[in-house]
């Protein structure tokens, strides 16, 4: 029996483990997803500046 319940908290280690790694994956497409929203912003607001004429 002990061998079982070890076995079954290592499972459970492996699916925290799994789920953490799947949280973070998500997190990091997520802000590379927004800094690429954002630097395209940023070059639509500089292109839109260079065009107007200055006073």
């Amino acid at each position: 029996m002990p061998k079982q319940n070890k076995q079954a908290g290592m499972n459970q280690a492996l699916r925290n483990q799994t789920a953490a790694n799947t949280t973070t994956e998500f997190a990091s497409e997520t802000n590379v997803s927004e800094v690429r929203r954002q630097n395209q912003q940023s070059a639509a607001n500089a292109a839109q500046r260079a065009q107007q004429p200055t006073e």
